[in-house]
């Protein structure tokens, strides 16, 4: 052992052994009267390690407020929300549609607009970017005549729909067991691509989507 561990571990030592003093007492002359020196008689013992130690306490979780989450499933739809502190939670229906073997292709996301105007509910809809926009979008429900809908804009993530359905459209949606929508891919024009939206949950869903204020 080299003269430096051996100084630390006199040192440790001393640290642990030692005891907690006072004031050191000191000789005094002798004197006729009595001196009376007062010391605790008792000493607190110190603090368990458990006593230093934190439980903790449950925290709010805030990094969740904004994001969209998927509340229930009714049916064929999501109840898509959004996280908030308090209140009400915004919610709207959302369907995921595929190519009728699993691979995703396009989005809806319904909500209810304020009552007073001729549309009493709005949809987005969200198709591939390779989609030929001058054809425009086409909603059938169970084989009735088609209506046809304009793009409004494109982004990275595709290329949206924004419609508004009348009292009468949401009827038919009620109605009705499955939507066809029809789109054209841009690199092959002649071509249709028919994406079936199931209408199963479509009541109960609409029940409980929220009124979208802006």
């Amino acid at each position: 052992m080299t003269k430096f561990s051996t100084t630390l571990t006199f040192c440790a030592a001393l640290a642990i052994s030692a005891p907690v003093v006072g004031f050191a007492q000191t000789a005094t002359p002798q004197t006729d009267e009595t001196v009376t020196v007062q010391t605790d008689e008792t000493v607190e013992p110190s603090t368990s390690v458990e006593d230093q130690l934190s439980l903790g306490e449950e925290a709010e979780n805030t990094s969740e407020v904004g994001k969209p989450y998927t509340r229930e499933t009714i049916g064929a739809w999501e109840m898509r929300c959004i996280k908030v502190e308090e209140g009400e939670e915004p919610c709207q229906m959302y369907q995921l549609m595929d190519d009728g073997q699993g691979a995703p292709v396009a989005e809806v996301s319904l909500f209810r607009l304020p009552s007073g105007g001729k549309a009493v509910a709005g949809a987005t809809i969200i198709v591939p970017l390779e989609t030929a926009l001058p054809q425009q979008l086409n909603i059938s429900i169970d084989g009735g005549k088609a209506r046809r809908y304009p793009y409004a804009f494109c982004n990275p993530v595709g290329c949206y729909v924004r419609l508004g359905l009348t009292n009468e459209d949401v009827a038919s949606f009620k109605r009705g067991k499955e939507a066809k929508m029809t789109i054209v891919p841009a690199l092959a024009p002649d071509q249709k691509v028919i994406l079936t939206l199931s209408l199963n949950g479509f009541t109960a869903s609409y029940d409980k989507v929220s009124v979208l204020n802006q």
